[in-house]
């Protein structure tokens, strides 16, 4: 009797429950100003007379020229196609772009763009990891391939042309981007700066092009860790980057064969292919040459952060607490910066210490391989292919002129 009387009392508030639910209806379906998108929205009032205007005021909204724009959009258009429905018509590709690019360009809230672009603040949230996802998906394989032999060699010539700094074959170094602290994520993302962050580690080439990155290693971690773990961190241990083989400097045959090289700063460990400054303040003058040429050619990874933050204005902002949104975010701009850096005028020569080519070992001389001497410590071999480099630059071969005011 008792069982009895409770199904019915159950029956009774889900029928309660129901004719409630019947009795509520939406309060509305599309917001008033969202109707207006096709007459009033951003994309199709402003951008359009932009088009018509002069180009640069294109390029400063989207920092993609019309050409660059159309361009982009033809790669990417057929990944970024939706049907249309009884009910709605789809937004199409060319407004899906802008209202990424414009995010990247600004890092305004989606709260923001869905007022100016007249779409809603949930669609924002999904078009842009959407759009940036088929930007980096359609670039990456012609902006940023992993680089073979011959364009490890290309890029060692040009350091050596550029940056005095033979064998070298690009500068490394970790950008924090800022991003609300994840829901129960504990101290994961929280960074020596006192913020929240996601690391971007990069290897840059002359031309302050990213040719190599690695996105999303917790905040908390230091840039020698991150390498570490980071898949190109692997790879170099292991030597399977295909980097070229050792090669003597050209006026400098007596020092043997070197390896080819990355450059960083002290926050990287010391390898036989990861060349790091020497510690301390009261150096001798030969070592304070070493690091004068090493800091040289490491500020191009510095100076590529420096463009790629002025350009897209969204790392000066807090971004988002899903990593994984602001992780496809930074690889879409890090190949955008690449696509914009192909149109770029080429760096010329600032004072290059000679125009040879890097030539092939010939000598029979070899630097021995060792063990480990400690966890913490370097290989003896990659301490003497510092020392080398050091003797080099110290050397009347590896000289140049501009270096007599070192002190």
């Amino acid at each position: 009797m008792m069982a009895n009387r409770r199904l019915v009392n159950a029956l009774v508030l889900a029928l309660l429950y129901w004719r409630r639910r019947q009795g509520r209806t939406r309060r509305m379906w599309v917001n008033k100003y969202v109707k207006l998108r096709e007459s009033l929205g951003e994309f199709h009032r402003l951008v359009g007379e932009l088009r018509l205007n002069d180009g640069e005021d294109f390029r400063e909204y989207f920092r993609l020229s019309r050409c660059q724009f159309d361009d982009l959009l033809h790669r990417i258009g057929p990944r970024l196609t939706k049907t249309n429905t009884r009910f709605r018509k789809c937004i199409g590709p060319a407004e899906r772009l802008a209202i990424c690019l414009r995010y990247l360009a600004t890092g305004d809230s989606y709260h923001s763009l869905s007022y100016r672009f007249r779409v809603g603040w949930t669609t924002v949230g999904m078009i842009v990891p959407e759009v940036c996802k088929a930007i980096w998906e359609g670039l990456v394989a012609e902006f940023m391939p992993v680089p073979k032999e011959e364009d490890w060699r290309e890029m060692a010539r040009q350091f050596h042309t550029h940056c005095d700094f033979p064998n070298c074959v690009g500068a490394i170094d970790g950008k924090h981007v800022r991003i609300v602290a994840p829901p129960r994520s504990g101290s994961l993302y929280y960074n020596y700066k006192g913020t929240f962050s996601i690391v971007l580690l990069a290897l840059v080439d002359v031309n302050l092009c990213f040719r190599i990155i690695d996105v999303g290693a917790y905040g908390r971690g230091s840039d020698g860790g991150t390498l570490r773990d980071s898949a190109f961190g692997q790879a170099l241990q292991a030597g399977t980057l295909e980097l070229p083989p050792d090669a003597a400097i050209p006026g400098a045959e007596e020092l043997g064969p070197l390896p080819f090289t990355i450059v960083g700063d002290e926050a990287f460990p010391l390898r036989r292919n990861l060349m790091r400054p020497y510690p301390g303040r009261n150096l001798p003058r030969r070592r304070r040459l070493f690091n004068y040429r090493l800091s040289r050619a490491r500020m191009v990874v510095e100076n590529a952060f420096g463009v790629l933050a002025a350009r897209f204005r969204m790392y000066h902002r807090v971004m988002g607490q899903h990593p994984q949104n602001v992780e496809v975010c930074v690889k879409a701009t890090c190949v955008l910066h690449n696509l914009l850096r192909r149109d770029a005028p080429p760096r010329t020569s600032r004072s290059p210490s000679t125009d040879a080519p890097v030539a092939p070992a010939t000598s029979s001389l070899t630097l021995a391989s060792v063990t480990r001497q400690g966890a913490n410590n370097a290989t003896v071999e990659a301490v003497r292919v510092r020392e080398a480099y050091t003797a080099y630059f110290s050397s009347e071969a590896g000289s140049v002129g501009w270096e007599a005011a070192v002190p």
